[in-house]
């Protein structure tokens, strides 16, 4: 196999997945329910086919076929999740010893395995007794996550030196504060507001502890970023929209973790809207001296802005105040997520925090192509034939290996996901994996893009 594009030495190959979406064993061993478990109890028609948290792909019962799987498709590096609601079920206090050895077998696994493992500490995934003293808008719980985050650090920190204090803290803002698609589906811009500080506020906590206890290894944050392009380069009220929209959804959390402050113009704008959320003495300083070592970057699409041209008619502070999003015509589309593919976005990510991030290490920790009915492209020998997945991968790896060139500090590339997911309210309708998952027997069978894959990170480049 001649190389073209040759990858660092010592780049990480791998996939993402978390605890929530993986483990499944919901009501089992000691854990209690998170948001998740609660709202399809109460609203099961929310979840595609009904499918609810419960039936997640079995990791717990699993994880040693699994992470032979791993090793079978090349993985050099694996990151998922621990779930708050299994290590400390209530929340706070007493940690559950059975949740311990499973976390504790499954690294140990991974590094017999020789696959490095990045660990996870929230991923969308609150544990119903912390919702239900206010979520992310409480102080206490900023506190009991800080405290959860340092109980991870004792237990897994001599093992685990890679660790993310979050996965995509933006979502739960927009989904479960602004636009309805998480728990618990609040329209408020006042709240979204406090519930992004509080997230920026426990990843500085978590940090702070992560350095007080000494350990030798890495803390960062997992940030979905998906760059804002205006209409027309040329009409200044298009750029001026695409760069509000910029402010909302990358740099909110990309200054705040990277450079500890949050941007100027943001803070500007939700003051002018009295939207600001409330902090106290020392928070900003908090904030300022904790920040990450590295990033994971999540990239699945761009987006696409034009100057406000539709009335805004809520009666809410929302981000769409300032912006409409626009279709460009002639985008290449995954159809079945109702994406664009635009694989330079992941180009001008390397360059934007080359230029603007002071070069802070990172690495794509999550890029994908959900495909909903995949079973008709199995072949007789009972394997899905994805070559539309490979040519996604293909057509991404070729722009991350220009940013790199260019002197971009990315150490690795990881898939979402492994094996075909349990996805929130889409639960299994698009399909990510490496790897097949049959939900009726809970049979793994390697896609050709898991074959494809290993040859990928056995020759660091295709």
């Amino acid at each position: 196999m001649t190389v073209e594009y040759k990858f660092p030495e010592g780049f990480w190959w791998g996939t993402a997945t978390s605890g929530p979406q993986s483990e499944g064993a919901a009501d089992i061993d000691g854990r209690k329910m998170s948001i998740w478990d609660y709202w399809y109890k109460e609203e099961p028609e929310r979840f595609f086919d009904n499918v609810g948290p419960q039936d997640t792909s079995t990791f717990y019962a699993n994880y040693k076929e699994d992470i032979k799987l791993l090793k079978e498709t090349g993985h050099n590096s694996f990151r998922t999740s621990i779930q708050w609601s299994r290590l400390i079920p209530d929340g706070v206090g007493e940690v559950n010893q059975k949740a311990v050895d499973f976390y504790n077998n499954v690294i140990d696994e991974l590094i017999v395995n020789d696959v490095l493992p990045i660990m996870n500490l929230f991923h969308f995934d609150m544990p119903m007794c912390m919702q239900e003293k206010g979520g992310w808008e409480s102080r206490e719980v900023v506190d009991a996550y800080a405290a959860f985050a340092k109980k991870c650090f004792e237990l897994f920190g001599d093992r685990v030196k890679h660790w993310m204090t979050f996965n995509e803290p933006i979502v739960p803002v927009e989904g479960g504060y602004l636009y309805n698609f998480h728990y618990p589906k609040v329209k408020d811009g006042k709240r979204a507001a406090q519930v992004a500080f509080h997230t920026m506020l426990a990843n500085a906590k978590s940090i702070k502890e992560y350095k007080e206890l000494g350990q030798d290894g890495q803390i960062g944050i997992v940030l979905n970023l998906t760059p804002s392009y205006p209409r027309s380069t040329e009409n200044e009220a298009d750029v001026k929209a695409a760069h509000i929209a910029d402010l909302f959804f990358n740099r909110s959390f990309l200054d705040s973790s990277v450079l500890g402050e949050v941007p100027a113009e943001l803070v500007e704008l939700l003051k002018e809207h009295d939207v600001l959320p409330v902090y106290e003495e020392g928070d900003v300083e908090l904030i300022k001296n904790n920040t990450v070592q590295y990033l994971g970057v999540n990239y699945y699409q761009p987006r696409r802005i034009k100057q406000k041209e539709s009335e805004y008619t809520e009666d809410v502070f929302m981000p769409d105040m300032f912006f409409d999003n626009y279709e460009m015509p002639g985008r290449k589309m995954n159809p079945y997520r109702g994406w664009e593919i635009y694989e330079k976005g992941i180009y001008d990510i390397c360059t934007n925090i080359r230029e603007n991030y002071n070069n802070i290490p990172f690495y794509i920790s999550e890029n994908g192509m959900g495909v909903e009915g995949e079973e008709k492209y199995i072949n007789e020998n009972g394997v899905v034939e994805d070559d539309y997945r490979i040519e996604f991968i293909k057509d991404h790896l070729r722009w991350l290996h220009k940013g790199i060139e260019e002197g971009a500090n990315c150490t690795g590339y990881h898939l979402w996901t492994f094996i075909d997911c349990w996805s929130w309210t889409n639960a299994y309708k698009n399909r990510y994996g490496l790897i097949a998952l049959d939900l009726e027997t809970q049979k793994r069978t390697i896609k050709k893009s898991g074959r494809w894959f290993k040859e990928v990170a056995d020759n660091n480049g295709f």
